[in-house]
């Protein structure tokens, strides 16, 4: 048994990830191609955001998503409404009623840029990744298919890869030095030194 568990190269507690994975998520010679969907992405998070920063019924009056929200809760007379589940068109009403968007709409503008230009310098991209992919999820909830699922496609992709997605960006200086939970960077360890003063 011993001999057989040596022969797999086992190590306890450990799940080893097929090749193909390997490769495709981990291996930098395929960290181009993350680097173009990334960059791919960042621009189509860039663009749509623009757009909104630069009208004022996104981020002065909230107006725009308003009208989005609205749209959304509607439960038409025939046909679907574009809300499938319930609970997200309560969760939708609630901010509409509290006029939430006059806050949140200049929010949304602003990640959507953010999100845009992190990805396409490459920074941190595993948790920009996950954002917009978040408010592509919000998106597709709130009825609005469009390109939100190829997005969030390339966005759980990006995820998957945040290792080497970043590797032709920023990410190649910046993870070094922040590390990660389970492996303190430089920073990281003059955190902990500040603390313990």
């Amino acid at each position: 048994m011993a001999r057989l568990l040596a022969a797999l190269r086992y190590h306890p507690g450990e799940v080893r990830d097929p090749s193909l994975a390997r490769f495709v998520f981990t291996n930098l010679k395929f960290a181009w191609v993350w680097a173009l969907l990334r960059i791919w992405l960042g621009w189509q998070w860039l663009d749509a955001g623009w757009h909104k920063i630069d009208n004022p019924a996104w981020v002065e009056t909230g107006v725009a998503l308003k009208g989005y929200w609205a749209r959304a809760i509607t439960i038409p007379e025939e046909g679907r409404p574009p809300v499938t589940f319930g609970w997200y068109r309560s969760f939708l009403e609630g901010l509409l009623n509290g006029e939430h968007y006059t806050w949140f709409a200049p929010l949304v503008a602003w990640g959507e840029v953010l999100v845009g230009i992190a990805l396409i310098v490459g920074a941190l991209t595993g948790i920009m990744a996950f954002l917009g992919g978040f408010m592509n999820w919000n998106f597709i909830m709130a009825g609005t298919a469009s390109s939100n699922p190829v997005l969030m496609i390339v966005a759980i992709g990006l995820m998957l890869a945040w290792k080497t997605a970043g590797y032709w960006g920023v990410d190649r200086v910046l993870l070094p030095l922040l590390g990660t939970p389970w492996q303190v960077g430089p920073v990281g360890e003059l955190g902990k030194h500040a603390t313990r003063e």
